[in-house]
């Protein structure tokens, strides 16, 4: 037996079989992933799309509301959702009719629009920050914040938690290892050292904050609220305002980055718990699922903003580059459906419907967890919740990770693609939208139970 209470003969021995199911029941992806292999890199347009549970990727034909069809014709529950780029479920009619709308008004000019106007004022309305910027994900707001920061403070180190998640921005991808920042496992291509300029320290670990912020070089802590990448980590109790303060003390910004954990609330951890930030970031979800990302900032931050570049265009005579910006930012189509999403789908009725089925979905896990006795427990965060291979949930990005059992938890993810459930890759992380049913939660929480039920018969036979 292993930490997670399953062993890996027992794991392997219930994946073949499931894999075998699989290619038997999909012979259209197969297919198709045979054909995609001529002309696309790994056979995926994105080589991660080919990092899932299945032997191959599994082609989908059409997705709406918490539902998606595959090319085979299998109907699949989905509590992945695009991992929260459909929060709010697959092609919302409102958003699907700015996208009609706006497809011979003009997809992009350069130029705003009053949709733009809109959204600001929503975006400040639901936040609290007054002005905001408008990119084309959340990994360009994130790094143009940063850029901000850096120029704003005129100091050169960014602060983030182990195991963060903030997109694929450069300063970023560190991870810890022991008292030291090192680059994050993996990474392609980096040819000059991160640490350099970035240091990550453990989540919910106020003396490394304090001592991180002490050497007066950090211009920004960027954090999530809570951790949602390595496995969701919940902050102890007081962390986040302990981060403002901090910050505050020692002279440098705070950035909230909410692009997952605007499943808490309809004005994020920021206005659920009244985190202030001088920056707020958001992505995938803020336009139903068309790219677009945000970022907000102070009235300070504003005045700061432009004192910077003020600086700035004095040293280079008024020429040069910000270094921020792509040509799509902001695009029409763009703003169009944002406006149509924190108008019409993204309100307080969507999160009244999410949230009790999340509550829902997290008892369930924890009865099924309970059942089998098993060693797991069961993070929530609003819409959001996990089951993880640990017996107390982690309180930091290194016990999230000890926690993975890559084997079980593919595993299990099959076992539930086979039987028309999605649940997001990498980790056992669920959303529930708007669209979702108790009957949906449910089916989720008896057929985990019966994935279970089959893999622990496997153990027994074995023992």
């Amino acid at each position: 037996m292993t930490a997670s209470g399953i062993s890996s003969h027992a794991v392997e021995t219930f994946m073949s079989h499931e894999r075998s199911h699989f290619i038997e029941r999909n012979p259209k992806s197969r297919s198709l992933a045979e054909r995609a292999q001529k002309s696309l890199y790994g056979g995926v347009p994105m080589h991660w799309m080919a990092d899932w549970s299945t032997p191959f990727p599994l082609f989908v034909e059409s997705a709406n509301g918490a539902r998606f069809r595959d090319v085979d014709g299998h109907e699949y529950v989905d509590f992945c959702l695009g991992d929260t780029g459909s929060m709010f479920g697959h092609s919302p009619a409102p958003v699907a009719s700015a996208l009609a709308r706006q497809s011979t008004k003009g997809l992009t000019t350069m130029l705003p629009g009053e949709d733009a106007i809109v959204c600001g004022e929503i975006l400040s309305e639901r936040f609290g920050l007054p002005y905001w910027q408008v990119t084309a994900t959340a990994t360009d707001a994130n790094r143009y914040v940063v850029r901000w920061a850096r120029a704003i403070t005129q100091k050169p180190v960014l602060l983030v938690f182990d195991g963060c998640y903030h997109g694929t921005v450069d300063d970023v991808m560190v991870r810890t290892q022991g008292d030291q920042t090192v680059h994050r496992s993996g990474l392609v291509g980096q040819v000059y050292d991160l640490s350099q300029y970035s240091r990550a320290i453990p989540f919910n670990d106020t003396d490394a904050l304090e001592q991180a912020l002490k050497q007066g070089d950090v211009c920004a802590l960027l954090c999530e609220p809570a951790m949602t990448n390595i496995g969701m980590v919940m902050p102890d109790e007081g962390f986040m305002q302990k981060c403002r303060e901090l910050t505050r003390q020692y002279g440098a910004l705070f950035v909230v980055d909410e692009t997952h954990t605007i499943s808490t609330d309809i004005g994020g951890c920021t206005r659920l718990w009244q985190l202030d930030p001088d920056f707020f970031v958001m992505g995938k979800p803020v336009a139903g699922g068309v790219p677009c990302g945000v970022f907000g900032c102070s009235e300070a931050m504003s005045q700061a903003m432009q004192s910077a570049k003020a600086r700035i265009n004095q040293q280079s005579h008024g020429h040069g580059h910000s270094g921020m910006g792509t040509t799509l930012s902001a695009n029409a189509l763009a703003m169009h459906c944002m406006r149509a999403n924190l108008e019409d789908v993204v309100n307080q009725s969507a999160y009244d419907h999410m949230l009790p089925l999340a509550k829902r979905l997290a008892a369930g896990f924890r009865d099924v967890i309970a059942k089998h006795k098993l060693p797991w427990s069961v993070t929530e965060l609003g819409a959001r919740c996990e089951f993880q291979f640990c017996q107390t949930p982690p309180r930091t990005g290194a016990e999230a990770e000890a926690a993975f059992h890559d084997e079980l938890q593919m595993a299990l993810h099959l076992y539930l693609i086979n039987r028309g459930i999605l649940i997001t890759p990498f980790h056992n992380m669920t959303l529930c939208c708007p669209h979702t049913s108790v009957a949906d939660v449910d089916k989720l929480v008896s057929t985990l139970d019966e994935a279970l039920t089959s893999l622990l018969a496997i153990e027994g036979a074995r023992l």
